[in-house]
């Protein structure tokens, strides 16, 4: 078996000689990738200089010698912010906008050129999901979305998929309960995804009457995430979101084919009971009694 330090050494290596982490002239912009990361990071809307900071991990001189830096180039400009004069605020100016569009052009470009290199495309993103999931671990954030908008259509309808291929039988979602979506917002329930740099990696719903009953549905997590914990945090932020519209009790079905899926529920407090609906997929059915 090859040494697992020296896979991992290798591994950094290719990457820092692949993204240009010492090049002097980041994707020949005549900038570090550091500066460059600030500008894009700004570009993409991180104004306040303190999240930009702890986004970035960098320390306050370093922040302060790239902003400069993007100061003195007409890129940026930074300002008080207008309720805080203690915070800083940082804008792109029309040349900065520029120069970020520039970058984000041979990114995409070194991107696809990337992918097109390797002969299983889909294996090669699925690694790299991986590794992102497990190196931006703590920064994974669980946010409260409409259950309509694009990233939480995109974890169901990867939800419905898995549970397809993992089914015996298959699965349909036309035969299944599926959940209105005003009954997963406010003031009934919630539902939640868990990004990673912008990009979902899981989702929850939580299904509510408008009475002290309510129901998890539709827990899914991205296979490069399993094992970080994604799933005790989607269900913990279900259960804070009932525990705000008085809900006392919850309740949830699911498949004995979702092995990991049962092991989280009586991990966390769930009890096993008798049916509670007449959906065709479930075999098992929890509650759990909220303090």
């Amino acid at each position: 078996m090859l040494d697992p330090i020296a896979r991992v050494r290798r591994f950094n290596r290719a990457v820092t000689s692949e993204v240009g982490a010492l090049d002097t002239s980041f994707l020949g912009r005549g900038r570090t990738l550091g500066v460059a990361r600030v500008l894009n990071a700004i570009g993409h809307g991180r104004s306040d200089v303190a999240d930009l900071r702890d986004y970035l991990a960098l320390d306050s001189g370093l922040m302060s010698r790239f902003l400069r830096s993007l100061e003195e180039e007409g890129l940026v400009t930074t300002k008080p912010h207008p309720d805080d004069a203690r915070r800083r605020i940082a804008r792109l100016t029309a040349a900065g906008r520029r120069e970020f569009e520039a970058y984000e052009t041979l990114s995409n470009r070194q991107a696809q050129a990337m992918i097109a290199r390797h002969s299983q495309p889909h294996a090669l993103l699925a690694a790299m999901d991986m590794v992102a999931a497990a190196l931006g671990r703590d920064r994974i954030r669980i946010d409260e979305v409409d259950p309509r908008d694009e990233q939480a259509r995109y974890c169901l309808k990867e939800y419905y998929a898995e549970l397809s291929r993992r089914f015996a039988r298959g699965y349909d979602v036309a035969l299944s309960r599926d959940p209105d979506a005003v009954d997963m917002m406010a003031p009934r329930g919630a539902f939640f995804v868990a990004l990673s740099d912008g990009l979902p990696l899981g989702c929850v719903g939580l299904k509510g009457s408008g009475g002290a009953v309510a129901e998890i549905k539709r827990l899914w997590v991205a296979p490069a995430a399993r094992g970080l914990g994604v799933g005790r945090r989607l269900m913990d932020a279900a259960e804070q979101a009932a525990r705000k519209l008085s809900i006392t009790t919850l309740r949830l079905d699911t498949n004995s084919a979702l092995g990991e899926a049962q092991q989280l529920y009586r991990k966390t407090g769930w009890t096993e009971i008798e049916r509670f609906n007449d959906d065709p997929y479930p075999d098992l059915f929890f509650e759990k009694q909220l303090r």
